[in-house]
């Protein structure tokens, strides 16, 4: 006898291999930052404004970027003009060089060399300035900052506050919708995992549940920890699997709360409609009787009875039914068996149970005694001959093929077909001598 309890397939927690753990959180805030080469002009939003991606969030101060602009085109201009000027020099100190002595010579030749390397130093810092002005001809098309997400507004600081705190973060925003959930696979179902794909969210705290959507996949392991619910206890590196996580957006929160638990099921137009509440059991543990339904049951003295249930809801897919009456979790069932009598003692121990094997199914009566006795007349019920020889397969292995065939023979009542001079018969009477030794 089993317990209702540990066979009752609407159990409160089950975790088929299309299930994934989930929970729900805040949804996803983005830092916005904003450059500290730059002065601020004006912050455009403030706490609990609603953004669209790509509206602007604060401006730069556009006079001090074009003054910075215009001093460094006037140094790159300043720098062109003393390496022509240097040029010039280089070339009077090349004709008078040619009229000079040997010593006058090796000055002249000095001071062009320096010349000569004033220019390269100056070429140099004309294209590092040119970066500069690309960049802030960038910023003066660019000086402004926009939301990189749809979402609400949060945290928002001054320029002040912001150089007091000494980070670069001035607001936030939060995607919109007030959770999402968060779910986690690892390698061997990450298959079943893509962004877009539908699912069905169900509550672990009764038979609420909700449509969904995949929203995005993050492909980056995710720490594993002994506190962490999807931890598999494994302190083993090796030996566990990596898991990744995944982000749904329900199509509405009704019935949510922050931090609550849920089952994650890939949507393949599997039936919801069905509450499994109270007691289910497999629909072969069902017996009947004419219109009704029983189970084996154990009854208050310990003893095999017929229990009556009544049937409710059936699930095809699973093949189970919901028992609405005539069963409790705290009764013990027996599957059927064609051996099961009213009356008889009923064990939780397996060790004690000695039953014939048969079709195990209660309402096939196709090999009862009656049948067998209007059957074949050579193999009866019990896979004896009709004079008790037994076919036990295991008395072939040590025969040969020619021997078996001669056995048959004899067994079937077709020995005659089988003498010849060589007296077969007497053969077949050893081989039955082996058999029965």
């Amino acid at each position: 006898m089993q317990k209702v309890s540990s066979l009752n397939t609407a159990s409160d927690f089950k975790l088929s291999n299309r299930s994934f753990l989930g929970v729900v959180e805040a949804q996803e805030s983005v830092d916005v930052k904003y450059d500290s080469s730059k002065t601020v002009d004006e912050i455009l939003v403030k706490n609990g404004d609603s953004v669209k991606k790509g509206d602007k969030l604060l401006t730069y101060d556009v006079e001090a970027i074009n003054l910075q602009l215009e001093q460094a085109k006037l140094e790159v201009e300043r720098l062109q003009n003393e390496i022509a000027s240097n040029k010039n020099q280089i070339a009077e100190l090349e004709k008078e060089k040619k009229n000079a002595d040997q010593d006058a010579a090796v000055s002249y030749t000095t001071q062009i060399l320096s010349l000569q390397s004033d220019n390269a130093k100056n070429e140099y810092d004309i294209k590092t300035k040119n970066v500069e002005i690309k960049k802030l001809e960038a910023s003066t098309k660019n000086a402004y900052v926009t939301a990189s997400i749809d979402g609400t507004v949060k945290n928002v600081k001054t320029v002040d506050k912001l150089q007091e705190d000494g980070g670069d973060v001035i607001m936030q925003i939060t995607e919109e919708g007030d959770y999402r959930i968060k779910g986690r696979f690892n390698e061997q179902n990450s298959k079943d995992i893509m962004q877009g794909a539908s699912v069905i969210v169900k509550s672990r705290l009764d038979d609420s549940t909700w449509k969904g959507e995949i929203t995005s996949v993050d492909t980056s392991p995710q720490k594993n920890s002994g506190e962490d619910m999807y931890s598999y206890g494994s302190s083993d590196e090796m030996s566990q699997s990596s898991n990744y996580a995944f982000y749904v957006k329900p199509e509405n929160f009704d019935g949510l709360m922050l931090g609550q638990h849920v089952l994650i099921e890939i949507d393949n137009g599997q039936d919801t409609s069905i509450n499994k509440t109270g007691i289910w059991l497999y629909s072969d543990f069902i017996c009947k009787d004419g219109n009704k339904n029983y189970v084996w049951a154990k009854d208050k003295d310990g003893k095999i009875e017929k229990r009556y249930v009544e049937i409710g809801q059936k699930d095809e897919e699973n093949g189970d039914c919901e028992i609405k009456s005539g069963l409790e979790k705290g009764d013990f069932i027996a599957y059927p068996d064609k051996s099961i009598e009213e009356g008889m003692t009923a064990t939780t121990n397996e060790a004690d149970v000695s039953v014939p094997p048969n079709d195990l199914d209660p309402n096939d009566n196709t090999d009862s005694d009656a049948d067998t006795e209007g059957g074949d007349n050579d193999i009866a019920y019990d896979g004896s001959d009709e004079d008790g020889m037994a076919i036990n397969e295991d008395m072939f292995e040590s025969m040969t093929d020619e021997e078996i065939e001669k056995y048959f023979n004899k067994l079937y009542g077709e020995e005659e077909n089988a003498e010849n001079a060589d007296g077969e018969n007497a053969d077949a009477a050893d081989v039955d001598a082996a058999f029965a030794e």
